[in-house]
């Protein structure tokens, strides 16, 4: 399976040899220094020349390797390979230079594939537009209470690059990967993979949604035991028919329904398995109880199901699955429970930055003040809005794009109040939770699932969230 099988041999093939590495950055540093190590000739090339890429570069000069600032776009001279970072965009001059010259470019996920050993750990995958870190981790959760020594690893925690390389040995790698890695990653193939969800997003990037689909659908290619799916977005059971898989590869679902034969789901409060028992068209395994799963918001029950059904599809016991999502506890500004203040339920979903993954926030909730907006990333609210209407009592609007929002409110939602705030200094979020406040009644829902990007006003969502967690708590003060 795969083209990676090298240790001993690996020097061998990159001893001498001319590599271009694309771009500095979390993964071009480590990429860089790891093929030095291997003997081969390595140049960087970035685009950027600021305090940040002269200190990454003068590390890297250090040791041998040749970087050049400020010039991303030309193909240095005698080059056999290109290591690119993953958000280096395909249409760059470099790789039109590149692939005139019948150069290979891989990406950080391609080297890490085939710098493995030959006893390598097993991959599980997960991709999708939405919740691919949560389910990684609750993947990783579940292993570790089987008794498997894992790592979440790719885009998220252990570079891919130091899980491959290190000391430390894993049975098996929960690993996260993006539609940009995965574009980069020809020969990636998993032991079991996951689509979680397709929804419109990075289109700048991949250019279509057909080719962001397929990017995402590069995952099952070559998948040994599942290709797992999501039963409500026929999108990733499409990418599951066009993959070319080993013999013998399942098709695995899951959705929030009642399971059918193949398929993980849910019955009454519980988690079950349809699919890796024994007479799957008569019996069930329980799982879980819907409330092992925290918050049991219907797309985290989602992201259970999916992780189950990657560790069922490696042979994990039931019991495990239960005790796994148990002892799970998702990262900040996921659905996250503030406070309940005067009967009024505070939840801050900062990491909901686009559409789909609002819909699914406001999805949880029946009664909803929602605060919303910031950078749209070129996204339309229509949609979004009109699935969500009947749950709204109130809006509060912030950010860059707000006016976008508004217009959307006043065509599908019309009988919402509205409260627009122009301010965007410091104390806008503050306000924003004051206007809820005012809109709410006991029972409802303040929900912070902007549907935007937050670096209008805000170095990330981790701030964005903490500063409605901070005006939360003044308040309730």
């Amino acid at each position: 399976m795969g083209s990676g099988k090298v240790t001993s041999s690996v020097t061998g093939d990159f001893q001498g040899k001319r590599i271009t590495v694309a771009g500095l950055g979390v993964s071009g540093v480590p990429a860089a220094k790891v093929l030095h190590g291997l003997g081969a000739l390595v140049t960087v090339v970035n685009d950027g020349d600021d305090d940040r890429a002269r200190e990454q570069a003068a590390g890297l000069e250090v040791l041998g390797v040749t970087v050049r600032l400020g010039d991303g776009d030309t193909l240095p001279e005698g080059t056999e390979l290109i290591v690119t970072a993953p958000g280096w965009k395909p249409d760059k001059p470099l790789f039109a230079a590149a692939e005139a010259a019948g150069v290979p470019v891989w990406g950080d996920v391609e080297l890490a594939w085939r710098l493995r050993k030959p006893d390598a750990a097993p991959w599980l995958a997960v991709t999708g537009t939405n919740g691919k870190t949560t389910t990684v981790q609750m993947l990783a959760a579940i292993l570790k209470a089987a008794g498997l020594r894992t790592a979440a690893v790719g885009n998220i925690g252990v570079s891919l690059l130091d899980a491959v390389l290190g000391e430390e040995q894993y049975d098996v790698l929960a690993v996260e990967l993006s539609s940009y890695q995965l574009h980069w990653a020809p020969s990636l193939r998993a032991h079991s993979a996951a689509v979680l969800n397709l929804a419109p997003d990075h289109l700048d990037w991949h250019g279509s949604m057909e080719a962001y689909a397929a990017d995402k659908g590069r995952i099952y290619e070559g998948n040994r035991v599942a290709c797992v799916y999501n039963v409500a977005d026929k999108a990733t059971e499409d990418l599951v028919r066009e993959a070319d898989v080993e013999e013998g590869c399942r098709a695995i679902g899951f959705t929030l329904g009642t399971p059918g034969p193949s398929q993980l789901g849910v019955v009454d409060d519980l988690l079950v398995d349809r699919a890796f028992v024994e007479n799957r068209h008569k019996n069930a395994q329980e799982l879980a109880q819907v409330s092992d799963v925290r918050p049991p918001a219907p797309h985290n029950i989602a992201n259970a199901l999916a992780a189950a059904a990657l560790a069922r599809a490696f042979g994990v016991p039931a019991a495990a699955v239960r005790e796994g999502l148990r002892s799970f506890t998702p990262d900040a500004h996921r659905i996250a429970h503030v406070a309940d203040i005067d009967g009024v339920s505070y939840v801050d979903d900062s990491k909901a930055t686009n559409t789909h993954a609002a819909e699914a926030s406001l999805a949880a909730y029946e009664k909803i003040v929602w605060i919303a907006g910031g950078l749209a990333k070129g996204a339309t609210f229509d949609e979004l809005v009109a699935k969500s209407a009947k749950r709204l009592r109130g809006a509060v609007l912030i950010g860059a794009d707000r006016a976008l929002i508004r217009e959307a409110l006043a065509r599908h939602a019309p009988e919402v109040p509205v409260v627009d705030l122009e301010r965007t200094d410091t104390g806008a979020m503050l306000q924003a939770v004051q206007e809820a406040k005012r809109l709410a009644r006991p029972g409802d829902t303040v929900l912070l699932a902007p549907a935007c990007a937050s670096m209008d006003m805000f170095a990330n969502y981790n701030r964005r969230g903490e500063a409605f967690a901070q005006a939360v708590r003044e308040l309730g003060a």
